[in-house]
């Protein structure tokens, strides 16, 4: 029976992060199209593209690793609370949280890769005339 929960809490899991993932690409290429002014400044100031790739790269990864600090913590104070009013003993492994913000970032690496280089492949040119 716990097998059964633990996979089923695994799937349930892979779904939530590949779509939480696609809300993150989401976000970031809207990011993206919504700085194509300031992304055309860097690059004609000297910005190298893996700068650019670099820097929206991070804010995906930092973005996901807030929610994911958000999510431990409420599940740190769910548990918590579940032992006040139950006679269950909860007791989350900190190694869990640390394999999920390994997980976080994983998902932000892989879902911010697309707008991220869409944003370094930008033309500074026709960044600049973005409106």
């Amino acid at each position: 029976m716990t097998l059964k929960i633990k996979i089923a809490a695994f799937v349930i899991g892979i779904i939530a992060l590949v779509v939480a993932g696609i809300g993150i690409m989401n976000i970031m290429l809207v990011s993206v199209t919504e700085r194509t002014k300031e992304i055309g400044i860097r690059k004609s100031l000297g910005a190298n593209p893996r700068d650019i790739l670099t820097q929206f790269l991070l804010e995906a990864v930092i973005l996901c690793n807030i929610g994911g600090i958000v999510g431990i913590v409420v599940g740190f104070g769910l548990g918590n609370v579940i032992t006040f009013f139950t006679a269950f003993d909860v007791e989350v492994p900190l190694q869990w949280a640390i394999i999920g913000l390994v997980f976080c970032s994983t998902v932000g690496i892989a879902f911010g890769l697309l707008p991220a280089i869409r944003a370094s492949r930008l033309n500074p040119i026709d960044a600049l005339r973005y409106e």
